[in-house]
């Protein structure tokens, strides 16, 4: 039997790593056993991130696009709304007015 995932390509996760221990905010660009392609930014300099963007520096942001071993993978989120708490996407889109996917693909007008 074969497990259905909920993740597909583009679709906007978080994934906690270890070794050493990240947590990262990206677009999805593949899934397989090897391992994960990402687009995204590391999350510990999150409020900086939005401050840069929103300020109109976005081009001074780290985006980076990766690929994580399986190994490293803690857990992988999708980015959600849960228990009335907002998703990482929609604090994004609240606070810069930018659509986050489009931020994260290079495609965002400044």
């Amino acid at each position: 039997m074969t497990l259905q995932l909920p993740f597909a390509h583009g679709q906007l996760v978080v994934a906690v790593l270890h070794s050493p221990r990240e947590r990262l905010w990206g677009a999805l660009l593949g899934l397989e056993g090897p391992g994960l392609a990402l687009r995204g930014l590391d999350l510990a300099p999150w409020e900086d991130v939005l401050a840069l963007v929103r300020r109109g520096s976005a081009d001074q942001v780290s985006l980076s696009t990766r690929f994580i071993p399986m190994h490293r993978i803690e857990n992988l989120y999708l980015d959600e709304r849960s228990s009335g708490v907002p998703s990482l996407a929609e604090l994004f889109r609240e606070r810069t007015g930018i659509e986050p996917l489009a931020f994260l693909m290079g495609e965002a007008e400044p």
